[in-house]
């Protein structure tokens, strides 16, 4: 894996000469957040090295790098997911570059569906904790020093002073946030009835199918990190009969305005 990592990384500064300081992984019909971004290079993931690549509608699959303001950035276009059949080390491979490119803080967004009551299709939480039940750990197997400890301290997976600028921040901008506890399930298929029933059970508000495993090895590397779902899908009697892979992209489609106003203004003031 090391070698892996530091054979991406070189092949990318040789193409970009360019240090990130932020990262950002895009969600489901979040893609257009780039932009945002004063673009200078996109490099896409099928001329990477040791790159997977993405293989959901909804995801384009570029590392686009800019600059937000006075801030350099490297965004996915695109992510990866276990339930496409890719194992937790690639999955979570993208995070290790950005780690060694240079970037310091991470954000991840992702589209997520509902069961806190107070929450609506089109809502935005920021997420302040999570449950893991994906059946492989990212951090499974014999662990390089390198990269980080063996036993990785979870008790803030998610940067307490990154969501509280980030609530700030929604108030000045009037956008409409919550927080929350996120469940991640490895997918494909959305969840049943129990299911959501379960996750409510079980303490967490909203569930998806990703995000988890790459915030558990940016915290092994110890990277900065906020996650920000957009709820495209309720887990109630009244929506769960209907919903579909492209009404969860419209429903967050409708929401990334918001949030890629949101992302880039705390981009450039954090």
């Amino acid at each position: 894996m090391w070698e892996k990592v530091q054979q991406t990384v070189a092949y990318i500064k040789e193409k970009t000469n360019f240090t990130p300081e932020y990262g950002v992984i895009l969600g489901s019909g979040l893609g257009s957040f780039t932009e945002d971004i004063a673009i200078e290079f996109t490099l896409p993931y099928t001329e990477i090295p040791n790159f997977p690549v993405a293989t959901v509608q909804g995801h384009q699959g570029a590392l686009v790098f800019g600059t937000i303001g006075s801030k350099k950035v490297v965004a996915m276009q695109g992510r990866f997911h276990f339930y496409e059949g890719y194992d937790m080390k690639e999955v979570t491979f993208p995070v290790r570059v950005m780690k060694y490119l240079g970037v310091e803080k991470l954000i991840v967004s992702n589209a997520s569906g509902g069961v806190n009551a107070n929450y609506k299709v089109g809502s935005i939480v920021l997420i302040k904790d999570h449950i893991n039940l994906f059946p492989e750990h990212p951090l499974h197997g014999k662990n390089d020093e390198r990269f980080g400890p063996r036993f990785v301290n979870m008790s803030a997976p998610y940067s307490l002073k990154m969501i509280e600028k980030a609530k700030v921040l929604a108030q000045t901008l009037n956008i409409e946030v919550q927080d929350g506890v996120y469940l991640g399930l490895q997918g494909p298929t959305f969840e049943t009835m129990s299911e959501y029933r379960m996750v409510k059970i079980l303490g967490a508000d909203c569930v998806g199918m990703s995000t988890v495993p790459e915030v558990i090895v940016a915290r092994h590397m110890n990277l900065e990190t906020l996650g920000i779902s957009v709820i495209t899908d309720m887990g109630n009697e009244e929506s769960i009969g209907t919903i579909t892979h492209s009404e969860v992209l419209e429903a967050a489609k409708k929401a990334e305005p918001k949030v890629r106003n949101l992302i880039s203004q705390l981009i450039q003031q954090y």
